[in-house]
């Protein structure tokens, strides 16, 4: 199986359609009632149900995941079935798989059913109409780039080579985010401060990495905190969730979100793994907040209101 432990859990969505076609006198005996087993509609409704939720019983290499809704809709046309199956799920990965077999087993059960009385039927196509929640529906909206700090007093003395720039790095390239330069300073307020400030004139984002722990060199969310206009609690929340999810101690961790200007600021574990997860938890819808920042309107149907059910 693929590995998807490194994303995000989003609300995902896909439609299924299939065909079925049919003679003219099938469909008129199943709108009567006139068939030898029982009407075959709700039978191969309640089959997509199933194997919308047993998917993975069936296709190998189908991860099974929650379920939230499932509606099959089964039109008679003039000349056959018309089946459209949508599923809908909160989780890691998407479920066209289970759209498109909840599609199939609805034809095949009609088929099944209504085979008796007519043994001209045909499955015509199984097709997957639309699906939305991936990471082709989060495109980043960086206008520029991403920079990054990375915060230590060993690596900008040369007493150890970085491996959480790159890593960093690496990471935002994987989530389409543009890379800026990658720079490190000491464990010094007046350096972050410095640093940020100059890169974020031409970044949209900057990356502290580094120095967000409880000790005593550890000020990086201090440094952040007094240059910037204001802090995104949701963004931190976001970052801290995800790293303890797959690392205990990560709440330890004091990472920090906010504005500068219209340039997104973040303050994330210094560690190699736990930058790279804080990328992986907010990018690249952080970017969002930079449009916001620049009083960039967005339509009002793809805001989520957050007060909502």
């Amino acid at each position: 199986m693929r590995d998807v432990s490194f994303k995000s859990t989003t609300l995902r969505r896909a439609v299924a359609e299939a065909r079925l076609s049919a003679l003219p006198e099938t469909l008129a005996r199943v709108k009567s009632g006139d068939l030898p087993k029982a009407d075959p509609v709700p039978v191969a409704r309640t089959a997509a149900i199933m194997a919308v939720k047993n998917s993975p019983q069936i296709i190998p290499y189908c991860h099974p995941i929650p379920i939230e809704d499932v509606t099959v809709d089964i039109d008679l046309l003039e000349d056959g079935f018309l089946v459209r199956c949508d599923v809908v799920a909160i989780a890691k990965t998407g479920v066209e798989m289970e759209a498109m077999a909840g599609a199939a087993s609805c034809v095949l059960n009609l088929y099944d059913m209504l085979k008796i009385i007519d043994d001209t039927m045909e499955i015509g196509y199984v097709r997957l109409l639309s699906k939305t929640g991936g990471k082709s529906d989060r495109a980043s909206v960086a206008k520029t780039s991403t920079a990054v700090v990375v915060v230590s007093d060993s690596l900008s003395e040369g007493r150890r080579q970085d491996g959480t720039g790159p890593a960093v790095a690496a990471t935002l390239e994987s989530r389409g985010a543009p890379i800026g330069p990658v720079v490190s300073v000491p464990d010094e307020i007046d350096d972050i401060q410095r640093a940020v400030n100059e890169l974020a004139n031409d970044h949209n984002c900057v990356i502290c990495a580094g120095g967000t722990g409880v000790g005593p060199r550890d000020v990086t969310p201090e440094a952040l905190e007094e240059i910037c206009d204001k802090r995104l609690p949701g963004v931190e929340e976001a970052i801290r969730s995800y790293g303890q999810d797959r690392f205990p101690r990560a709440m330890l961790s004091r990472s920090f979100a906010g504005i500068l200007g219209s340039t997104v600021v973040l303050g994330v574990p210094g560690s190699p793994g736990g930058a790279s997860d804080a990328v992986m938890a907010v990018f690249p819808d952080v970017l969002h907040a930079c449009e916001a920042a620049e009083g960039v309107c967005h339509d009002p149907e793809e805001v989520i209101d957050a007060d909502a059910g």
